[in-house]
């Protein structure tokens, strides 16, 4: 099944305001379209009428603050139905800016919009940051409720993000360090963390849930941190038919692009880029979204690139909105804690997702999904495909449900997430997480520590994931824990030590035509007491060259 031109006529359909295929089944050129039905992703309707935004009083000499023009320039047009906000070249120094129905935002060529630094300038509001529900400051570009809106455009929009992340000392350089001493702001206690200030540091060290604080009641609990709940940079809450397309977002005080509970999403040719040492600085976080197109986009950010989303534990589950018809295609991650990633906020959901033709470089972890118990909700049906890699830090595929709150390399360097012979399973309710029917296919990576990696739990294992034609070079091999229903087909994993495959309590697990050195001294590992129907067809693995554990040597057939 070839889903790429399916792909491209949607897109196609989406810069056509909906001309050409209406439906991926009515694909002259794939007549057997996606794998799961989805419509053609409407662009936004934006009336053919403009205003500059210099005729309302802005200035763009990087200096004048023009917070009051973008305003007026977006309500004169809204209250005539809308049009483009045109951006010319400059340097426009600007507050917030919220964007209504039928606006266009669109920066001409050497546009620079740079967002004022200021917390003051940027109010509590009600949001959802991390899968819940909280008070935030008011992100500096933002939609909510909104129908038909565009980010579009050749130039940038900049967070000025260094104001208000928190820096650890052991991801700068010394000469970085310093500079950030002397641009003010306070240390932690130990003297190992920057914070921009005071009000910052109380956040940061008053019991916080990661980065919502689950313990403030009222406004004025959050006031007192305020600097702390540094708000995402784009803020895209509850819209219909959304469009960004062309321009370069950078310097985020927090995520990036944050599309929650929205219809209709196409994002093009974007650049979204960080500091690597930038905390929580995610490309895109599409969460609770339906019918979302991505393509040839590029992140290189510090946290994770390309990110699905669908409300934390009960919150996420009383939502009940989840994340599907998601097709992204034709990116490039750099850097970041991950290149596509489903979670670990899961709980709502995550179904229907179709992944091709992406290239990740240099990420902790290429394709990462992540978990853990009480989170509840089920991620399925994901096809991803044609994917190359180069210098993983971690692993090129990575399916965990132990996720503890940290990248793959902070778990590791603190001692790696559970991976014991055998793990007790607890009861199975609406908090216990699912990831299944899951295909992967023609993958391909150069570098990496770990070739790849499934721990599921014991009690709701990872099932029905087909990996096919994939070829990885990495210093150990594939680790696979506590999965069913699992097929690696024509797959070959090369180590630079140890075994190249490593299974421990599997089901039903077939492994065919799988390569891999001819000189290991241990090809194949298994370990664990609940090892069941395991089947082994490749040249390079035989009884002489496998370890089984006595559990389950009569549970795995080696080329038989």
């Amino acid at each position: 099944m070839n889903f790429k031109d399916v792909t491209i006529c949607l897109l196609a359909a989406a810069m056509s305001a909906g001309a050409g295929c209406s439906s991926p089944r009515a694909s002259a050129e794939s007549p057997e379209a996606l794998p799961f039905e989805m419509p053609a992703v409407p662009r936004p309707q934006i009336p053919a009428r403009a205003v500059s935004i210099v005729d309302f009083g802005a200035v763009g000499d990087g200096h004048t603050l023009n917070t009051t023009a973008f305003a007026a320039a977006i309500d004169s047009l809204a209250a005539q139905g809308g049009g483009r906000v045109t951006v010319p070249e400059g340097v426009w120094y600007t507050g917030p800016i919220v964007l209504k129905d039928h606006i266009e935002l669109h920066l001409e060529r050497n546009a620079l919009i740079v967002f004022d630094n200021d917390p003051a300038h940027y109010p509590l509001v009600e949001t959802t940051f991390e899968g819940l529900n909280t008070l935030r400051c008011q992100s500096p570009l933002s939609a909510c409720g909104a129908k038909d809106v565009a980010i579009t455009g050749r130039g940038v929009i900049d967070g000025n993000g260094d104001a208000w992340r928190a820096v650890k000392r052991d991801k700068l350089t010394d000469r970085e360090w310093k500079a950030k001493l002397a641009s003010g702001g306070v240390l932690s206690d130990d003297g190992r963390t920057w914070y921009p200030s005071e009000s910052y540091k109380f956040g940061a060290t008053s019991g916080a849930d990661q980065n919502v604080s689950t313990w403030a009641t009222t406004r004025e609990d959050f006031e007192r941190m305020h600097d702390f709940l540094r708000p995402v940079m784009v803020s895209l809450h509850h819209c219909e038919n959304v469009l960004l397309e062309g321009v370069t977002f950078q310097n985020s005080p927090c995520w990036n692009i944050h599309p929650a509970m929205c219809t209709n999403l196409t994002v093009h040719n974007i650049t979204v880029r960080c500091p690597d040492y930038a905390q929580n600085s995610d490309g895109i976080d599409i969460e609770s979204c339906r019918n979302v197109v991505v393509t040839s986009s590029r992140f290189d950010v510090g946290d994770d690139g390309i990110c699905i989303k669908s409300g934390k534990d009960e919150a996420g589950r009383r939502r009940g909105i989840p994340c599907e018809n998601i097709l992204v295609s034709d990116c490039i991650v750099f850097h970041g804690h991950g290149g596509f990633v489903v979670g670990s906020e899961m709980s709502g959901g995550v179904r229907n997702v179709l992944v091709s033709d992406c290239i990740f470089s240099g990420t902790d972890v290429g394709l990462r999904f992540k978990s853990t118990r009480g989170r509840g909700g089920v991620v399925e049906n994901i096809w991803i495909e044609d994917i190359t890699m180069n210098n993983i830090l971690q692993e090129p595929l990575l399916f965990d449900l132990f996720y503890g709150g940290k990248s793959a390399s902070e778990a590791l360097a603190e001692g790696g997430s559970a991976a014991a012979a055998d793990l007790e399973p607890k009861p199975v309710d609406e908090t216990t997480p699912a990831f299944r029917n899951i295909h992967i296919r023609n993958v391909w990576c150069r570098g990496a520590r770990r070739a790849m990696y499934f721990n599921g739990l014991p009690e709701m294992n990872v099932e029905h994931v087909t990996v096919e034609n994939t070829h990885i070079y990495a210093r150990t091999g594939a680790r696979i824990n506590e999965s069913t229903d699992v097929v690696l087909r024509d797959v070959q994993i090369i180590p630079e030590e140890g075994p190249a495959l490593m299974l421990n309590n599997v089901k039903s697990l077939r492994v065919e035509n799988f390569t891999c050195p001819d000189d290991l001294p241990t090809a194949l590992q298994v370990t664990g007491s609940r090892n069941r129907d395991v089947e082994i067809r490749s040249p390079h693995i035989t009884a002489s060259n496998a370890s089984l554990s006595e559990t389950s040597a009569g549970q795995v057939a080696i080329n038989r």
